[in-house]
């Protein structure tokens, strides 16, 4: 028997199948794009997004047919809600967590931040479910009535499959209305908010079985009609289960759409100190753990720069890989001459800015595009390195970062991180881990692994350890200090284009 792990993702969706060892066994991946109907607003069409995941699991399930799926389970982003009907009928697009939409009821919210933070764990953000749910309510009320459910990625995802509309902890933690302590949702944060509380799933803890696949989705992708249906998370903590991050000390360095750093801690830190870095306090998968984020853009801006310096190349790629690795091959081995403030989208972690824009600086008639690259990395990198050298203030140590995702596949790309980190990363023999982990989640709700320590042991094998170069952090130290002063010397200038924009 095999066990299955999905990943939906801003940019694509995979199904992976994997042995209980942690052998892959098939694999399907398909890409879509961001629906951008006006300035400032990103979506996702559910139901393209439906389509290709089921596309994507019929393709892996036909690639390994001699070997069934005993479990599935389901890894996705956070924050952004499908509206569904009881008869899962998708009623609108799902609005992305760096769509503008809702900004304008974060005032009206009156939320203390100390207050929100003793409930949630986190602080009050444009970019958590909230402030589009309002936004839903307030111009789309025909949608809103009729939805009997907002389903985050994950849960939609597994409710079309079959399953109860049920959500985990940490995917639920991502909306602004979940009880951190209570591990369900907050009625007292729904009241204040003027949410029903009959629009949002069940709660329940990752791993836990939710229900079986529905038999004509199961004939119509492949799957037996046995398969059981385990209650996911949300990709960064599927992530850390997929790479072994699973106990204090330990973080991942997530390279998708997003770079995100995701330490593991077993105690809540501080409110006041967490508050001040931006930084929140989620459930881990696991139980009894926790993890926070520190994240920017990243595979985003190489598919930016993919689509605007090489668009003719992509075409005739024959895979998205291809062409990465090529473009990635042109960045010189020093530091770039290009200094990349990346502010492409609303950034993360501290200040969460959301008017400004990307910034060039260096640009000469000799600049290569390779250059341009190369900045663009070491600029989203720059910004991680000022969160990360802050959070000592937290208590929260990181001792060991594990590097996975898309983009860990650039053995170039690891080595600039560390580099600039200062910091050695291991690469686990899987970089896939937000499909892995899932995989692993299922295994544990199947009760094919007795606990998430036993399908780690079973299904992560260490690969790769990726040691920073002395000169070069050395030669990054000095640009850091540059990168630093870019964003106080042009806050107010690109705060004042955005407004005119």
């Amino acid at each position: 028997m095999s066990l299955l792990g999905i990943d939906i993702g801003t940019t694509g969706c995979k199904a992976a199948l994997f042995s209980e060892q942690g052998r892959l066994l098939a694999a399907a991946y398909r890409e879509y794009d961001v629906r951008r109907p006006e300035p400032g607003w990103a979506e996702l069409d559910a139901l393209e997004v439906w389509a290709k995941a089921q596309t994507s699991i019929r393709e892996a399930i036909a690639g390994s047919s001699s070997d069934p799926v005993e479990a599935l389970s389901v890894s996705s982003l956070g924050e952004a809600m499908v509206p569904v009907t009881n008869q899962r009928q998708v009623l609108s697009s799902s609005l992305l967590n760096f769509d503008v939409r809702g900004e304008e009821y974060l005032a009206s919210l009156n939320l203390d931040s100390e207050w929100l933070y003793r409930i949630n764990g986190n602080t009050l953000g444009n970019h958590f479910s909230l402030p589009k749910l309002k936004w839903v309510q307030q111009h789309q009320r025909e949608t809103y009535d009729r939805a009997d459910k907002f389903l985050l990625w994950g849960s939609f995802v597994s409710h079309m499959l079959g399953a109860e509309p049920v959500v985990d902890y940490s995917l639920a933690n991502r909306t602004l209305l979940f009880d951190l302590a209570s591990m369900t949702w907050s009625e007292e944060l729904l009241g204040l908010a003027g949410i029903d509380r009959s629009k949002l799933p069940n709660t329940a803890p990752s791993g836990t079985a939710i229900g079986t696949v529905s038999r004509d989705v199961a004939d119509s992708l492949g799957l037996p009609h046995t398969t059981v249906l385990v209650n996911g998370a949300h990709d960064q903590c599927a992530n850390a289960v997929g790479c072994g991050v699973i106990r204090e000390g330990r973080a991942v360095y997530g390279m998708g759409t997003f770079i995100c750093i995701t330490p593991v801690f077993g105690r809540l830190p501080p409110a006041t100190a967490m508050i001040a870095l931006g930084l929140n306090t989620e459930h881990h998968a696991v139980p009894g753990l926790y993890v926070t984020f520190i994240f920017n853009q990243g595979g985003s801006l190489l598919k930016w720069f993919r689509d605007t310096f090489a668009a003719a190349e992509y075409r005739r790629a024959q895979a998205a890989d291809d062409i990465f690795g090529q473009l990635i091959s042109e960045m010189p081995e020093r530091p770039s001459t290009i200094m990349a403030l990346p502010h492409w989208a609303p950034t993360g972690p501290p200040e969460f800015v959301s008017n400004s824009s990307g910034v060039l600086a260096g640009l000469r008639l000799e600049t290569s595009r390779g250059d341009i690259l190369k900045g663009i990395l070491e600029g989203t990198t720059f910004y991680l390195r000022e969160c990360l050298d802050a959070l000592p203030e937290t208590g929260i140590e990181i001792a060991e970062f594990r590097a996975v995702g898309g983009g860990s596949r650039s053995n170039a790309w690891i080595q600039l991180t560390a580099d600039i980190m200062g910091r050695s990363f291991l690469r686990p023999q899987i970089t896939e881990a937000g499909a892995l982990g899932a995989a692993i989640i299922a295994g544990v709700g199947c009760r094919r692994f007795a606990s998430f320590e036993e399908g780690v042991a079973a299904m992560v094998k260490p690969g790769r350890t990726f040691e920073p170069d002395t000169r070069q952090h050395e030669l990054y130290q000095a640009r850091f200090a540059q990168y630093r002063e870019l964003w106080p010397l042009m806050r107010k200038y690109l705060q004042a284009l955005a407004q005119d924009a």
